[in-house]
């Protein structure tokens, strides 16, 4: 019976949940927005050095479905924040070779995001360096049971095809492999419905370091943390099969 279980892949997906924001505009007497205007520095840096460590796909949780409970004052600089970024950068990925994709609801998204998402993933859809996936207004468990539902009239089910409606329920282009890597700045340690499915055999890093201060050189250290840990998926180490 063939394995359903990931094989360890060459190019690595890696996710991260970006923490700390405003925490780190709090301690500096500045308001939280400056945090996350602060992470968004971060990351254009993240993505800058991903693909010389081997990353081909990055998911970055930058808006969760919890988020719209925040003040609306912040939730709107926010959203404000993520459509500069995706009508600034775009050239830039282009440059690069990013192709840049936004999985979540858009339904709820103001109208002029929703227009910068679909110009951004227009002008990259022919990206190879790295996949660059920006989560918003994304719940892993909402996505999850969008996908059971649209599977109830299938019948028996496979691995693959629940994955290929679960990627219909994200709202990105498709399928992309497991999470390798999660990474989480900020010093606290769950994932916040992020991503729950993919991360099933994922390697976990926690740091305590704020996004805003997250850097080429702490996503480097994560990648070799992970480059040195046995991935058993499940089976027994080299050492103990023998």
């Amino acid at each position: 019976m063939p394995s359903t279980f990931p094989a360890p892949a060459p190019d690595l997906h890696v996710a991260i949940i970006m923490d700390g924001n405003g925490r780190w505009a709090i301690e500096r007497g500045l308001p939280r927005t400056a945090g996350h205007r602060a992470g968004v520095e971060v990351v254009r840096r993240v993505v800058e050095a991903a693909p010389d460590l081997g990353v081909s796909v990055l998911t970055l949780y930058a808006f969760s479905t919890a988020n719209w409970r925040r003040p609306t004052g912040e939730v709107r600089e926010l959203l404000g924040l993520l459509r500069e970024y995706l009508s600034s950068q775009a050239p830039q990925c282009v440059a690069r070779g990013v192709r840049l994709s936004v999985i979540g609801r858009r339904d709820r998204l103001p109208a002029p995001l929703a227009a910068a998402i679909g110009t951004a993933e227009t002008a990259t859809a022919a990206g190879g360096t790295l996949h660059l996936r920006l989560a918003l207004d994304y719940s892993a468990r909402d996505v999850i049971l969008r996908a059971a539902r649209n599977g109830a009239a299938a019948g028996t089910l496979t691995l693959p095809a629940f994955e290929r409606l679960l990627a219909e329920a994200e709202g990105g282009p498709g399928p992309v492999p497991p999470v390798d890597l999660l990474i989480r700045p900020g010093g606290e340690q769950r994932l916040s419905d992020f991503l729950l499915w993919e991360s099933a055999f994922a390697e976990l890093v926690f740091t305590d370091t704020l996004w805003p201060d997250f850097g080429a050189a702490d996503l480097a250290a994560a990648v070799r943390e992970f480059r040195g840990r046995e991935r058993r998926f499940g089976g027994l180490s080299g050492r103990a099969a023998s």
